[in-house]
């Protein structure tokens, strides 16, 4: 039996156990279902600066998870062993109510831990997980944080919203070409980052890559459009180093300061990465 998956823009149409674009959703007896539900490929209790998070808890730690999967096809991703991996990576399996005792237990200890980040590959694509395990940490006193390309449906990003604590959400440019090029789609992401700035602590990161959206002029366009949500949205503007496909050479960190000073003309913070 044929099974749509409502979560992203792709609406992947799946036949009978076939798995979707993101390599993490399957169809199994005509429903779509996560298949990475709780299967941890790396866990690490990183500075919340590492998300990034320039201005929520700074300072403070905060404990960081990823699984398999993701639902674009960036060439130049920087985490592409477990993003463009599937089901037969290795994991570990931890159900929500073991990760929350997990980010309880750290918080007790030094150096301490705000909660938990979902990240390293693109957490929304195992939704449900993010779900639960964020419900759990809001009654357990704890921070949720998602850290996503932003690439979600409008419904399950509402059911979600009300347990998320911050994101950071990639921009990663402000042109359709660009997002052709990465399978996705901008309309979704600025829709996102929209709703979630009305809920949540929000930051954006761009990915700087030499040639594709590196323009003065792209950034302008970019930093006005945040600045008419908020021009206190914080931007990272993030320097590329050669990775998985694109092995052009890595930002200029001049080049990375002249596109800060470029967004810095609509918003009050404006951090360069990587650099």
């Amino acid at each position: 039996m044929q099974a749509v998956c409502g979560l992203c823009p792709h609406h992947c149409r799946l036949a009978e156990g076939q798995t979707g674009f993101c390599r993490a959703r399957k169809n199994v007896e005509g429903k779509v279902l996560s298949i990475n539900y709780g299967k941890l490929a790396s866990l690490a209790l990183d500075p919340i600066e590492k998300k990034p998070l320039a201005r929520f808890h700074p300072g403070s730690y905060i404990l960081s998870v990823g699984s398999f999967g993701c639902n674009l096809r960036c060439p130049f991703c920087q985490n592409h062993e477990i993003s463009q991996a599937d089901e037969r990576l290795p994991v570990r399996e931890t159900g929500p109510e073991g990760l929350v005792e997990l980010a309880m237990e750290l918080s007790r200890k030094e150096p301490g831990n705000l909660g938990v980040a979902f990240t390293y590959n693109e957490p929304l694509i195992g939704f449900e997980f993010v779900r639960d395990t964020s419900e759990l940490l809001r009654e357990a006193g704890l921070s949720a944080v998602l850290v996503t390309n932003g690439m979600i449906e409008e419904a399950p990003l509402q059911e979600l919203l009300p347990f998320i604590d911050a994101m950071n959400i990639d921009l990663k440019a402000f042109s359709e070409e660009f997002y052709r090029w990465v399978h996705g789609d901008l309309s979704t992401v600025k829709r996102t980052i929209a709703m979630a700035s009305s809920s949540c602590h929000v930051e954006v990161t761009t990915l700087v890559i030499p040639g594709r959206n590196d323009s003065p002029e792209e950034m302008e366009e970019e930093a006005a459009w945040i600045a008419s949500l908020s021009p206190d949205i914080p931007l990272h503007i993030s320097r590329y180093f050669p990775r998985w496909q694109w092995m052009e050479p890595a930002t200029e960190v001049q080049h990375i300061h002249e596109l800060c000073r470029a967004a810095g003309k609509y918003l009050k913070f404006v951090y360069s990465g990587n650099c």
